[in-house]
């Protein structure tokens, strides 16, 4: 199993990483797949899982004669997973007083999902259109909603885009933006083949950089007493990263505790980055206009950290900012120093995409492209997300008041200071499982809700049901 065409087509050779390297792509060069099936391979079959996956699967004693019995019998029952399988909790379960607090997605006061009247108006325009057609697209997509994307997360006005030096590529939403690059700097970066996440992070990260052929580790974010940023943990952990690492930092609304630095603390985490360890910035952008209710304001970190000339890795994602959840739509901009490197990473992004889905859907991609394109759409769909981002930040303010008049032991500021989808609620995996049990609230065992899943209806009962866990169990509190 380990031929060199099958290597290849996984992971190219790692390149030798060179002390005090500041541009960590220069040696990107543009290659045809021939080539690299002629050139490249890797030894280090540790370092990637379905390696030893297909080493264990040759070693089985199966029979080839049909009907001896399956290949396959000897896989087991895989968990669900951690957040999705809330939902499939949630579904079994009978109760007409059920709340799912678990998955990160919008609902309108009414408990329903939505679709925004911008995306419907494009998706009307598209249907329109008989000139549009079925036919696949480019390796890295549609070019106009590369350029639109690039312009949102870094500005329309970003000197590395006149320059060009980004290089970006329609993605399957955040976790394909994140897999690509993951892949990409698994192959191309110069560094070590280190990325560091904080604790916590989203917890599919810990699944996607592995598989991408990385090493995943930690650095301290969160601070469970003060139920804020660990600044100096942070910055502790960041310097004693090997030089040239790569940091995975989370642009804004951080999933899954809702606490982002101020500008000030970004400033101190960028000079850190850039300074004194030249590591390597790796933003991912799930909730840009989502999390304040400015496009501009969310993206602000990716953008000082652009602006200082170093190279940076973004991840966006269209889920929640145009609700486009099933599409899978997204992008991965990758800002170099030079136009001729962005070039070269742009080649080599296929090499990536080309094995592992060929090329993007069309249809999300082309609703994205015709609102951000309009300044009709493009405005309306400014409105309509601030309205989402206010209607969560209202439910802060509800739930928190039903805390406060109910008594409730503890302090809860920390939900109207939190931003975003998502509150960090402090609560232990006692409470929720007891939650969950006694007042059918179905939310993640770290204590995680989403205030996108709240309305004025089941807020009493959220409260209702954290009031009794925290007076039942309390010394379960984080």
């Amino acid at each position: 199993m380990k031929s060199s065409s099958f290597l290849c087509l996984s992971h190219l050779v790692h390149n030798v990483y060179q002390s005090g390297c500041i541009n960590y792509f220069a040696d990107v060069t543009c290659v045809s797949l021939q080539r690299l099936l002629e050139a490249r391979v890797y030894g280090e079959s540790e370092t990637f899982p379905v390696v030893n996956a297909f080493d264990s699967m040759a070693s089985l004693n199966l029979s080839s004669a049909a009907g001896a019995g399956s290949y396959f019998a000897h896989v087991e029952q895989a968990p669900e997973d951690p957040i999705l399988g809330i939902t499939v909790a949630f579904n079994k379960d009978p109760s007409p007083v059920k709340v799912n607090l678990g998955v990160g997605a919008y609902r309108t006061e009414d408990g329903k999902p939505l679709v925004l009247d911008v995306v419907r108006q494009a998706e009307q325009q598209l249907i329109s259109d008989e000139s549009r057609n079925k036919e696949y697209l480019g390796i890295t997509g549609i070019t106009h909603f590369n350029r639109l994307s690039a312009q949102l997360i870094l500005g329309s006005d970003s000197p590395a885009i006149a320059e060009k030096r980004v290089a970006t590529a329609q993605c399957l939403s955040g976790t394909g933006s994140l897999r690509v690059g993951g892949e990409f700097l698994a192959r191309h970066h110069s560094g070590p083949k280190i990325i560091y996440v904080p604790s916590p992070t989203w917890g599919n990260h810990f699944k996607i950089f592995p598989f991408a052929g990385l090493e995943t580790k930690t650095y301290r974010y969160y601070d469970p007493k003060t139920k804020g940023l660990d600044y100096e943990g942070l910055l502790e952990d960041l310097r004693a990263a090997p030089k040239g690492a790569v940091v995975l930092l989370h642009a804004c609304a951080h999933n899954p505790t809702g606490v982002d630095p101020s500008q000030e603390q970004w400033e101190g985490i960028r000079r850190v980055i850039r300074e004194e360890k030249q590591l390597l910035p790796f933003f991912d952008s799930a909730y840009q206009g989502f999390a304040s209710g400015s496009l501009d304001t969310d993206a602000w970190a990716v953008r000082r950290f652009v602006s200082d000339g170093g190279e940076v890795f973004a991840a966006q994602s269209y889920a929640k900012n145009m609700g486009l959840y099933g599409e899978r739509v997204g992008a991965l901009s990758i800002i170099v120093k030079e136009a001729g490197i962005a070039t070269r990473v742009e080649s080599q992004l296929k090499l990536v995409i080309r094995p592992m889905y060929s090329s993007p859907p069309t249809h999300g991609a082309a609703i994205v492209t015709r609102i951000l394109s309009s300044k009709k759409l493009f405005d309306e769909w400014k409105v309509e997300l601030k309205s989402m981002a206010d209607r969560i930040i209202s439910m802060r303010h509800e739930l928190f008041e039903a805390l406060k008049a109910r008594q409730t032991p503890g302090n809860w500021e920390h939900i109207l200071n939190q931003i975003g989808m998502f509150t960090f609620t402090g609560l232990s995996r006692e409470q929720v499982e007891y939650m969950t049990r006694e007042f059918h609230i179905y939310m993640t065992l770290d204590g995680r809700i989403s205030m996108a899943g709240l309305n004025s209806q089941n807020v009493p009962q959220l409260a209702d049901a954290m009031h009794s866990a925290v007076v039942d169990f309390p010394q379960s509190s984080k």
